[in-house]
């Protein structure tokens, strides 16, 4: 509702739909583009992931390599690629809360 009893204007909340939801799509794409690194093991393993959570890459410094120990290795990765998901997780709330957050103000939007 409008302040003085007022109807919204209708056609004003479907171009500021239409902006949000480009304002939306843009910031979803320059996630996709986005790299953001994790690490485990003090850089000894190092992980790259879109803005999205995608793997995109895996460095292993030699020096994690144990033929014996497989298992740390195989945790090193592990964790390295959950830090670069977290790190792309908290981009991703950077970009998109906001624009989340615009979306909750507006009538019959479910957010």
């Amino acid at each position: 509702m409008i302040p003085g009893g007022g109807q919204p204007d209708m056609q004003q909340l479907l171009q500021q739909a239409q902006k949000m939801q480009q304002d939306l799509a843009a910031a979803q794409e320059e996630l996709a583009q986005a790299h953001v690194e994790g690490s485990a093991g003090g850089g000894l393993v190092k992980a790259t992931v879109n803005g999205s959570g995608e793997l995109q890459g895996l460095v292993i410094d030699p020096g994690a390599v144990d033929p014996q120990d497989t298992e740390t290795l195989a945790d090193l990765v592990v964790a390295a690629v959950r830090d670069a998901n977290n790190e792309a997780q908290e981009l991703a709330q950077q970009k998109l809360g906001p624009l989340a957050q615009g979306l909750g103000g507006m009538p019959g939007m479910p957010f």
